[in-house]
């Protein structure tokens, strides 16, 4: 068997975890643990970056935390290209999944040492390894399964439990420890700076991540052949082709933050906020005009159409995502600072607010998939531009329920939670009608030649709304909080608009989505 042979068809009767292969325990708990690491250092990377309750943060302001933050989440989702790309020419998705997980855990144990030049290195550790980890053990739960497996979209369903089940808990336990009252006051009876309490927050999410580890590295005899080698070169030529292209990955993703560094350090060059702001954007959508184009000289003439399909979804996919993971960045920072955090006479620490999500993703991600089955069945499904347009309005619907908290807040009192919890819920529900239905409609749009590729475009559009996102936390110091909330529900209102009035050319750009 290569290495691109399901478990499936090598043990049919592999049923060992709720009637799935044993190996999809294995990638349950790994991605588990890893969503731990990941959701829970972000639910407080803003208020740490800001300094937030207590001294001994990096003291930033909030637009240059909000780039850091926003370049940070953004380079998460564009290293997984390359990172998939180098699983599937040299090490193999088995490999690249523990390494990743090795690059995340060395990057979270950087951020816990209470020193401020290893913060630069963490974060680059966990972009890597992120970038190696995410992508790749997606593709072994598919490998796991054969094309004919009717067990597939229920395993994937079970998987995607798992990244739910770990975003949820890692704000609840990082968040505590990081930015609680009751933690940091302990460490205070113990003899031990309160200050440090953000540390144990980075350590905790390290654990989670050598937990990962551990299960993984138990677990990996239960993936068998899936994801175990890469793909061999087509010829000798393919091969050295291959280690130019992967020498070149490698100059850039080490090369290039060195100089920067370097720079930065010595005084060459005096980089101001807005330069560094608008230069990563730049560089950002320089690379996704270089897939753009790649894509074009790659395709057949009769996919053009397809490919124009493809621009649409990464221009709803960084419209989301900049709205959607505001999250981590604006609704974070109004969360510690403008809201009301107790329910029922319980406080609670505002980094709670980052679970949220995940606990209704759990409740209403079956009843969206019902619904969809509902009216597939009655040939009534809508479809993505559609989706996409409703899932966009109630994004900006989420933002201006707001609206009446600002005004509680101008007045001079902290907003009630019910303001958070409905602007949640609302984005929940934009996500369900947006995400899935997104990552459905490119692999169904993608020409078949450049299908993996045509995934990058996705996870490009992914990492620009990311990290637009992060920088428009810095705006809560420009902006009063009425037209900081109205200018976020713009431009998903005009991109709704926008797919409205082109559902018709773009079904008729792919008939068959």
């Amino acid at each position: 068997m290569d290495g691109n042979t399901p478990l499936s068809r090598a043990n049919g009767d592999d049923n060992g975890f709720f009637g799935h292969p044993r190996g999809l325990r294995t990638l349950f708990f790994t991605e588990m643990w890893e969503r731990f690491s990941y959701y829970g250092m972000r639910a407080f990377l803003i208020y740490y970056l800001t300094t937030g309750h207590y001294s001994k943060g990096l003291g930033l302001n909030a637009s240059l935390a909000g780039l850091i933050l926003g370049a940070y989440i953004g380079f998460v989702y564009l290293l997984s290209l390359p990172g998939g790309w180098i699983a599937d020419r040299f090490l193999g998705q088995q490999k690249a999944v523990f390494y990743g997980g090795i690059g995340i855990m060395f990057g979270h144990m950087c951020l816990a040492v209470p020193l401020q030049w290893t913060f630069g290195i963490g974060l680059i550790s966990i972009c890597l390894g992120t970038g190696l980890l995410k992508p790749n053990v997606s593709t072994i739960v598919g490998q796991l399964y054969s094309r004919e497996d009717k067990r597939r979209d229920a395993g994937f369903s079970l998987y995607y439990m798992g990244v739910n089940l770990g975003a949820f808990l890692g704000p609840i336990v990082c968040g505590f420890l990081a930015d609680s009252e009751t933690f940091p006051a302990w460490l205070e009876k113990m003899g031990i700076d309160r200050a440090m309490s953000w540390h144990f927050g980075f350590g905790a999410a390290a654990v989670g991540m050598f937990f990962g580890l551990v299960q993984y590295a138990r677990g990996t005899r239960h993936l068998r052949d899936a994801g175990a080698r890469p793909v061999p070169a087509a010829s000798p030529d393919a091969a050295k082709k291959d280690r130019r292209i992967l020498a070149g990955i490698l100059a850039a993703v080490f090369g290039i933050p060195a100089v920067l560094a370097i720079v930065i350090a010595t005084k060459l060059v005096v980089f101001t906020e807005n330069a560094l702001t608008y230069g990563t954007l730049a560089v950002l959508l320089a690379l996704c005009a270089g897939l753009f184009v790649t894509m074009f000289a790659r395709a057949e003439p009769g996919d053009r159409n397809r490919i124009l399909a493809l621009i649409g979804l990464f221009f709803g996919a960084a419209v989301f995502f900049f709205v959607f993971e505001q999250a981590s960045s604006t609704f974070n920072l109004f969360a510690r600072d403008h809201t009301d955090n107790s329910i029922l006479g319980l406080s609670f620490p505002p980094t709670f607010w980052q679970s949220v999500n995940s606990v209704f993703i759990i409740a209403f991600a079956p009843v969206f998939a019902a619904i969809w089955l509902w009216l597939a069945k009655r040939d009534r499904n809508p479809s993505w531009p559609l989706k996409f347009g409703i899932g966009l309005v109630l994004l900006a619907l989420g933002c201006l329920v707001m609206l009446p908290a600002t005004a509680t807040v101008g007045a001079g009192g902290k907003a009630g939670p019910q303001y958070l919890l409905l602007l949640y819920l609302l984005h929940t529900f934009a996500e369900l009608c947006l995400s899935p239905v997104g990552l459905s409609a490119t692999t169904k749009v993608a020409p078949s030649r450049i299908a993996g590729l045509a995934m990058g475009i996705w996870f490009a559009g992914t990492a620009v709304g990311n990290y637009m996102a992060g920088v428009a936390g810095g705006w809560t110091e420009k902006l009063s909080l009425p037209v900081l909330f109205v200018s976020i529900a713009i431009p998903p209102l005009v991109a709704a608009a926008v797919f409205f009035a082109l559902i018709r050319p773009l079904r008729r750009m792919v008939k068959d989505v």
